[in-house]
């Protein structure tokens, strides 16, 4: 009895040991990267505030561009509901919870605390350890696969980078663990043939539903699992065939695992329990179809449209793929600013996974061989594999490339880590029987720790802004605006939907968080047109700039950003030359104008400098 208490003090010892590591590594440098256009339709409808409060078509100021980032006394959960059917394409969920978290916390100043929205997400990402460690005794009822899931969890630098967004995806974790545990007990029953508790049935219709109400995307995992128990379910049913063809013909054969007749219950009934949890969760899920239906923009979706005339979209998605899979589990500064550091830490991953992967696919064929851990393993990989399948199926015969967002493999991720988790402890129990020399004796479990500390790093590369980087870069973008702005600055860009409102308020937040004396008081103005691109002379963008620049006074530096419509020359206005200097920034094309003082209104193009 003390060797067991000892135990159990021990498991929960060390799980507490990789809960603090991953909660280290999802709270350092929360709020070290800029928000992006996403998070920031976080914060806006989780305030159950709105975008159309942004004016269109006329120079604004910082203040009103981040006006809808003010906290509203005013709204409540309803309000943050109506707003997100009217203007957004996501269920209301987590922004419901993000609505109630974030009044916890002071603001910054009179918006709200970035560190205050992300920190919730965070919060889900260090409960995502432990409920790894659930899965993986549910699944394999090992505590070495347990705690190695957990660790694998707390230190991925793909749950890291998610949970360091204030967006839906980790409580989507949440979700996704929780249904794969009703799952796997699902096909636990089904392979006992012992009744499968009807409250179970019920907590995986519950599950489910509220993670179809957090993010849509959560649907790929319920028909991954479908597809996976119709799979197991064709299986059993030839293995089943098969047997009692050689029982007929005489054979001694003894099925894999017996257990006493009275214990079973009927092959069918623990099928029509998992029906009747597919029914319930198809019930739940129905209820989001008048809401996909309404009227939110849909040209926010326009940017996943794969381009079927261009070979590289063909190409691409199976790179982007793997680029997923590898940052599940490593990922140096691959996106340092030194090329030096970029190709040694490219080289390392390289290396690494050369060595890991024999290892990890030697532990995963123990697993299949073994009878205890066959069934588990075959549906997991069976699940993994048609979440795999349905990607691609998405993106190359309905055309929308789900593989451009690598946050959308949330959806099978906690399997991905679960069976590796699984082929590790294999490795771990075996590595003496890996090779006769004692030299080579642990080397299997030198392999583990080595996952372990890559783990580490990877974690460590993504908080310190070396892995992961946000899709926008505007922190980037104020340095060159100060650098080589003198006059006030009138920042431009098209407006098509809220996406573009968000990439202003990027460059916005970042301007009024540089504490920027070059720049004083910058201005804005989002010129709307239907089309996200014009290439007409007379385009509404372009008129819309030059009636706005006509109104305002000189002299005018005039930075058009994300610009997507052709632009006349500007009456007294010259373009920076940034041929030979020009910065990349990610998410952002600009171009400079310098218009000058109205002293100049009788030059010609010719006399400007």
């Amino acid at each position: 009895m003390n060797i067991l208490q000892s135990r159990k003090k021990f498991n929960l010892l060390l799980l507490l040991v990789w809960i603090v590591i991953g909660a280290a590594l999802r709270f350092t440098n929360l709020t070290l990267k800029s928000p992006w256009t996403d998070e920031f339709a976080t914060l806006v409808f989780s305030l159950g505030n709105s975008f159309q409060a942004v004016p269109l078509d006329q120079a604004i100021s910082l203040e009103t561009l981040l006006h809808p980032l003010q906290p509203n006394p005013e709204a409540g959960v309803g309000l943050v509901w109506q707003k997100l059917l009217t203007e957004d394409h996501h269920p209301p969920l987590y922004f419901m919870l993000a609505h109630k978290w974030m009044q916890l916390f002071p603001t910054s100043g009179e918006y709200i605390s970035l560190w205050a929205a992300r920190s919730l997400p965070a919060f889900f990402g260090v409960l995502s350890i432990p409920a790894m460690y659930g899965l993986g005794w549910v699944a394999f009822r090992s505590q070495l696969v347990a705690q190695f899931a957990a660790a694998m969890m707390a230190v991925s630098p793909f749950g890291i980078y998610l949970a360091q967004e204030a967006r839906h995806y980790t409580l989507g974790i949440l979700w996704v663990i929780a249904s794969l545990c009703c799952f796997v007990v699902a096909v636990q029953h089904l392979k006992r043939r012992t009744i499968l508790p009807i409250k179970v049935v019920l907590v995986w219709v519950l599950v489910n539903s509220l993670g179809i109400a957090t993010h849509y995307f959560f649907s790929l995992t319920l028909f991954a699992e479908g597809i996976a128990l119709m799979g197991l379910g064709l299986w059993h049913y030839r293995v089943g065939r098969k047997r009692g063809i050689k029982i007929v013909s005489g054979s001694t054969e003894t099925p894999v695992e017996s257990y006493p007749e009275k214990n079973l219950a009927p092959k069918s009934l623990n099928w029509w329990r998992i029906l009747a949890a597919a029914m319930g969760t198809g019930i739940g899920g129905l209820v989001w179809i008048p809401v996909l239906q309404g009227g939110y923009e849909s040209q926010m979706a326009d940017w996943m449209m794969l381009n079927r005339e261009s070979l590289l979209s063909w190409i691409n998605p199976i790179f982007q793929t793997l680029a997923a899979w590898i940052t599940m589990v490593s990922l140096l500064p691959v996106e340092s600013s030194s090329l030096g550091v970029v190709l040694a830490s490219g080289a390392v991953m390289i290396g690494f996974f050369v060595w890991v992967i024999p290892f990890v696919y030697r532990g995963g064929k123990t697993l299949v061989r073994r009878v205890q851990t066959r069934w588990d393993t075959g549906v997991l990989a069976g699940f993994v594999l048609s979440a795999i399948a349905l990607f691609f199926a998405i993106t190359y015969i309905l055309g929308k490339d789900l593989t451009r967002g690598a946050r959308y493999h949330f959806v099978y991720f906690p399997a991905v880590i679960l069976l590796i988790a699984a082929a590790l402890a294999v490795i771990w129990k075996t590595s003496h029987k890996l090779h006769n020399f004692s030299l080579w004796r642990n080397r299997g479990q030198i392999v583990i720790v080595m996952v372990g500390v890559m783990g580490l790093l990877s974690g460590i590369t993504v908080v310190s802004n070396l892995g992961y980087q946000k899709y926008y870069r505007p922190d980037l973008l104020v340095p060159i605006i100060e650098q080589a702005s003198s006059s006030p600055v009138l920042i431009a860009t098209t407006h098509n939907t809220l996406v573009q409102t968000g990439e202003m308020m990027g460059i916005a937040w970042e301007l009024r968080n540089h504490d920027s004396s070059a720049i004083k008081n910058p201005q804005f103005i989002l010129a709307h047109q239907n089309q996200y691109h014009c290439q007409e002379s007379t385009c509404p963008a372009s008129t819309t700039l030059e009636q706005t620049l006509a109104q305002l006074p000189r002299p005018l530096d005039i930075w058009l950003v994300n610009f997507k419509a052709t632009v006349a020359d500007l009456p007294n206005c010259y373009t920076e030359d940034f041929s030979q200097n020009k910065v990349w920034v990610d998410g952002y094309n600009y171009q400079l104008y310098h218009c000058l003082a109205n002293d100049y209104e009788g030059s010609s193009a010719s006399d400007l400098p």
